[in-house]
């Protein structure tokens, strides 16, 4: 396993997973998309978003003109699929907690794409932490403190690397500026992939839905 590093509060693992890995991790997601297909989302305050995503999970998140959360169903209609078992080992393998994910957030970063500074923390419970997988093109990853005003610092995550987000930098503010496109021969037409694993408090789930 590769050594992780301490960023911030934050374990970085580069290089933690190899080609083969990764590619069966997309093989996997493209079951995943089958199922719940990706969509532009929008912030309730009406701006689209520069990612695409869905999710799987017992959970997915969503935003909308009525905010953010998670609920059990795509916006289309239909449960989400499975969190894939590959997914769940990295899961088991990097937390050490019995507790599975309720949510397998997945984001397609297409060229151009990027997210803004924010914190997780729609999740309701933040003893958990929150695992990241990155895919295919590198990304500029920014990460600060738990103050929006503290201080930042960038690194390039490239395919293969994972972070795990708990203790101190569970809500710590983070986003990607920029990326690299094409820059990773995994996935053919371009593009990043980045799947966030979030245990979800039952008080975080829509009330609409239950």
């Amino acid at each position: 396993m590769a050594i992780p590093v301490e960023i911030r509060g934050l374990r970085y693992f580069p290089g933690l997973l190899d080609p083969d890995a990764q590619q069966s991790l997309v093989a996997d997601l493209r079951k995943v998309v089958a199922a719940a297909p990706l969509y532009a989302p929008v912030t309730p305050g009406g701006r689209p978003m520069s990612v695409r995503m869905t999710s799987a999970g017992r959970l997915g998140w969503i935003t909308d003109a009525r905010g953010y959360r998670y609920e059990p169903r795509h916006p289309a209609g239909q449960p989400w699929p499975a969190i894939p078992p590959d997914v769940l080992a990295l899961w088991h393998s990097l937390v050490g907690l019995p507790r599975e994910p309720d949510c397998c957030l997945v984001n397609f970063y297409g060229e151009g794409a990027k997210m803004g500074l924010h914190q997780d923390r729609d999740e309701g419970d933040f003893s958990f932490p929150v695992l990241s997988i990155n895919l295919g093109d590198e990304a500029l990853f920014r990460i600060g403190g738990t103050d929006r005003k503290d201080p930042t610092e960038s690194f390039w995550l490239k395919s293969g690397d994972v972070l795990l987000m708990g203790g101190p930098a569970r809500l710590a503010w983070h986003g990607i500026d920029r990326l690299r496109f094409r820059s990773s021969r995994l996935l053919p037409g371009g593009g990043r992939i980045n799947l966030t694993l979030r245990v979800v408090a039952d008080g975080s789930i829509s009330p609409s839905s239950s």
